[in-house]
């Protein structure tokens, strides 16, 4: 839960109350860390196993057929950073889908929370913090098996983790927007098939964008996915120029801010607040 100080309510009858230290939102955060607690253990599969199947499945098993790698890196050490990018990003986009079209619609969690002096802007941000502390406990996880099987052959890769987490966040944050607005579970089956898994597949994560046909490659670049990828594996392969991964880091932070900012306002006019 968050920090908490007590502050004085009222000069009529004593009482105190529980203010977050961090602000409003800190509370929301905390709602969500507790939730999270009691069903982590239905998360490990989706969030640590199946990637790391992934890693050793296409990275050892395929890449034991490829001489040469991919640019004469080991395949399994091309893919490990997109990989890591991947998993942050489809970890975000579970915890802004259901769960955030689940508190409107199904239970009523967002009414309880604003019938409190919590506002939208707390609702949301206190919920983004909630998933970026996922998306980097998942991308941690990921970068500590990847660097054990040798697929991090610098020790800039370190510099990953976080990177690929704010792609992760990036996306969740534009999620987060899009499920607001939702009525029907349907719109959320159709994001993780036609937009999620796409993104995954052709954003570089398992082969260089530069094989698609000239005209996919635009899109591929638009994606926040392709940026986290292409910073992580300059970063990890030790190749990264900071000017490079800085106009990636803010491509990822546009995403973020935009996203922010579009939730609150779908949250506000969703709830009639």
């Amino acid at each position: 839960m968050a920090a908490q100080v007590t502050a004085p309510v009222g000069a009529r009858d004593g009482r105190t109350a529980k203010v977050p230290v961090l602000g409003p939102w800190s509370s929301v955060t905390g709602h969500w860390l507790v939730k999270y607690r009691r069903m982590w253990a239905g998360t490990a599969v989706s969030s640590f196993l199946a990637p790391l199947m992934y890693l050793a499945g296409m990275g050892l098993g395929l890449g034991a057929l490829l001489d040469q790698g991919v640019g004469g890196v080991p395949y399994v050490t091309f893919i490990a950073p997109g990989l890591l990018a991947a998993t942050a990003l489809q970890t975000g986009a579970g915890e802004t889908t259901f769960s955030v079209m689940g508190s409107i619609k199904w239970n009523p969690i967002y009414q309880g929370m604003l019938a409190t002096p919590l506002g939208p802007r707390d609702v949301v941000t206190g919920h983004l913090v909630f998933v970026a502390i996922r998306v980097l406990v998942v991308s941690v996880v990921f970068f500590a098996v990847a660097a054990a099987l040798g697929a991090v052959p610098s020790w800039w890769g370190v510099l990953a983790v976080p990177v690929a987490a704010l792609g992760g966040v990036a996306f969740a944050a534009c999620c987060y927007a899009y499920s607001a607005t939702l009525s029907s579970d349907k719109g959320l089956v159709l994001v993780m098939r036609f937009v999620v898994m796409p993104m995954m597949l052709f954003s570089g994560t398992f082969f260089p964008v530069e094989q698609l046909p000239g005209y996919l490659q635009p899109v591929a670049w638009a994606t926040p996915l392709w940026h986290a990828v292409e910073a992580s594996r300059a970063l990890t392969l030790g190749v990264a120029t900071t000017p490079v991964v800085a106009g990636h880091v803010a491509y990822l932070l546009l995403w973020l801010v935009v996203g922010w900012w579009l939730s609150g306002r779908v949250l506000r006019r969703r709830m009639v607040v």
